[in-house]
């Protein structure tokens, strides 16, 4: 059951991040991402202590989480991450995830644009 509230959560969110880029439209800087990425930080740093605490049930947890928010957007789950890392005292862990998270992004997506650039040719 819980595979089939993960999936449907994640359709959900897919459209809403959809619906932004639609309503928001192109712009000079990327602010549907930028809007969906705080929004779906904000929104993991609500549901998980939600769901840590017992005040959602592990489903729902997953479901929001998981689907909601993964399909929604990425950067919330590198948010709450870098913050627990930080907020467990874990400092030199959270500069590094940080260091590597950004760097392994920038680099992936020039590597991508390259490979997709030459396919294009």
């Amino acid at each position: 059951m819980t595979w089939l509230l993960v999936a449907a959560a994640g359709a959900a969110g897919a459209v809403s991040r959809y619906a932004v880029l639609l309503a928001i439209g192109p712009r000079p800087v990327p602010a549907a991402t930028l809007l969906v990425n705080v929004a779906g930080s904000f929104l993991l740093g609500l549901v998980l202590p939600l769901g840590i605490f017992g005040r959602l049930s592990p489903q729902a947890t997953a479901a929001i989480t998981v689907g909601f928010l993964g399909a929604f957007t990425t950067f919330s789950a590198f948010s709450w991450e870098l913050f627990d890392l930080g907020r467990t005292q874990r400092l030199p862990t959270a500069a590094l995830y940080l260091a590597v998270s950004v760097a392994a992004g920038v680099i992936a997506a020039a590597l991508g644009y390259r490979v997709g650039e030459a396919l294009s040719r």
